[in-house]
């Protein structure tokens, strides 16, 4: 667990209590690539609204948690970083007046945080970002009746002048109703959003959305970027509980988008990653466009965002298997600068596991829409996550699972556990599958797919390709490390840099081309040209 990587500001002045008259905020940001963003826009917020950003968590007099909620170890780490927060706050010589928990938690255990945690002084839902000004006490709430506990801060009340215009303009307009998609629409009547079992839980459903306009500071290395397309989710994975914790699927229209890009590649970002909970469902619920009387797609967006002066990298992440058209993968082949890269979570292989996750689809199915994406992308590197030990699988479905797998030669796979997660659909099957052989079946898929990954690792060997320099390796100061296009931030493999070639020294966020030297499971070697 680290806290976001902000910058501290030493120049902070003090009245003469010796407190700071713009306080100090430290974040701890938990989760999901989707979750540093929110955290990101709260950041920024925080800092327009007149409080400065910290990274040591000692010196801070307000800490805020974002957490996630998405399987229990999620919630365990979520529930330790704001133990460990209270520790600032309770400590002798401790300088932290206020914690702050915020994200999917908060959504899910609400009252539980409160009644349980009583050194949390307000919470602030994933759809609330907005509010997170009120809960640090740098604005007085926007509504006479807040879902918050706001403890006064002693900053004067001119700081609410600080509040973008747009942001103001939003909380002020709560009777717009919210664009949805038509199966959002049908599954919310069918009870797919509800909260009714979950204590403290707010009825209506998440709906903010960040905009162009919207403050945001980036926590990534500065030449590389998230933006978030879209939020929510509509689909009805029975193992998930994400369309309750964000509500349902909502995305920004193109040109916000396009703007936040331009501005992000201004501050030097050249490696923008889109995501969202399914970003192939992008733009089904904005209006018909003028144009040629459709809705904007994926497809669309990657053709607005790849042509822009000064963006080097562009990929997206969370495709949805029946949703990869050849529209989309024709985007992916004729852009230089769009990764041939697609992040295709197919969770199971097994048509009887599927069909009790509610995903549909078979492995023959699957391995059809693999063949015809790499047919029309030459070169395509492929990503995908699975489950094991959901409800009822039995040993004929794993076996399927893991032929599946070897058949499909995935070049970047990760395996998840099942988690029993009450509020979703799957928590109510029978046929649990005992811990111990889900473990073991872990280990088994991981160990199939090592020696898929080295094999595949192996043919990079020789290669001449850029990569994005992030700096010294994490293993050891030996060495640095890096990506090429076709490694997601975070989540992939990486590029050990074991010789500089004609260079006395790297620096981070630059682009250099190399020769990969040597092939590990999932790393591979190299040694720069230029």
């Amino acid at each position: 667990m680290k806290p976001v990587d902000t910058l501290d500001n030493p120049a902070t002045a003090a009245n003469d209590t010796g407190a700071s008259v713009r306080p100090k905020v430290g974040f701890v940001s938990l989760g999901c690539p989707k979750n540093l963003v929110d955290s990101e826009v709260m950041m920024g917020l925080l800092s327009r609204g007149g409080a400065d950003l910290t990274p040591r968590a000692e010196d801070a007099e307000i800490l805020v948690v974002n957490t996630c909620s998405f399987i229990d170890s999620a919630k365990q780490e979520s529930v330790d970083a704001i133990l460990e927060m209270v520790q600032h706050k309770t400590a002798h010589g401790g300088r932290a007046q206020k914690l702050i928990v915020a994200g999917c938690l908060v959504e899910r255990y609400r009252d539980e945080i409160r009644k349980n945690i009583p050194e949390v002084d307000a919470v602030v839902g994933t759809g609330e970002l907005e509010a997170i000004l009120a809960a640090a006490g740098l604005v007085q709430p926007a509504q006479p009746e807040s879902p918050f506990n706001i403890l006064t801060g002693t900053q004067a009340e001119s700081l609410i002048e600080r509040v973008p215009s747009a942001v103001a303009q939003r909380l002020k307009n709560t009777e717009e109703p919210t664009p949805s998609r038509p199966e959002g629409d049908a599954r919310e009547a069918a009870g797919r959003f509800s909260r009714a079992s979950w204590d403290g839980a707010h009825t209506a459903l998440p709906e903010y959305l960040y905009t162009e306009d919207t403050p945001r500071i980036l926590s990534t290395p500065r030449a590389s970027a998230y933006i978030k397309i879209a939020e929510g989710c509509d689909h009805p994975c029975t193992f998930c509980i994400i369309p309750q914790l964000r509500g349902k699927f909502r995305s920004r229209p193109i040109a916000s988008i396009v703007a936040e890009a331009k501005s992000l590649i201004a501050q030097g970002v050249r490696e923008i990653t889109l995501i969202g909970q399914d970003t192939t469902c992008y733009g089904e619920d904005l209006p018909l466009q003028e144009r040629n009387g459709k809705r904007p797609e994926l497809a669309d967006l990657l053709d607005a965002l790849a042509p822009l002066p000064g963006l080097k990298w562009l990929r997206f992440l969370y495709a949805y298997p029946n949703k990869i058209t050849n529209r989309l993968l024709e985007a992916i082949a004729k852009h230089d600068n769009v990764a041939k890269y697609l992040d295709v979570p197919l969770q199971h292989a097994s048509a009887n596991v599927l069909k009790s996750m509610k995903r549909g689809g078979t492995a023959d199915r699957f391995l059809q829409i693999l063949d015809h994406a790499r047919s029309v992308v030459p070169g395509l590197t492929v990503r995908s996550t699975f489950i094991v030990g959901f409800p009822g699988e039995t040993e004929e479905d794993f076996k399927a699972l893991s032929s599946f797998v070897s058949a499909a030669k995935i070049d970047w796979l990760g395996v998840f556990s099942y988690s029993d997660e009450e509020g979703a659909a799957a928590y109510e099957l029978g046929e649990k599958v005992p811990k111990r052989t889900i473990e073991s079946r872990n280990r088994k898929l991981m160990k199939l797919q090592q020696k898929i990954s080295a094999k595949l690792r192996s043919k990079a060997v020789g290669e001449i390709v850029d990569v994005l320099v992030e700096g010294p390796s994490e293993e050891t100061e030996l060495l640095w490390q890096g990506r090429t296009l076709n490694m997601a931030p975070e989540i992939d493999g990486k590029v050990l840099i074991n010789d500089f070639g004609p260079h006395e020294e790297l620096v981070p966020g630059t682009f250099y081309k190399v020769e990969i030297t040597e092939a590990h499971d999932y790393d591979l070697v190299a040694r720069v040209l230029e």
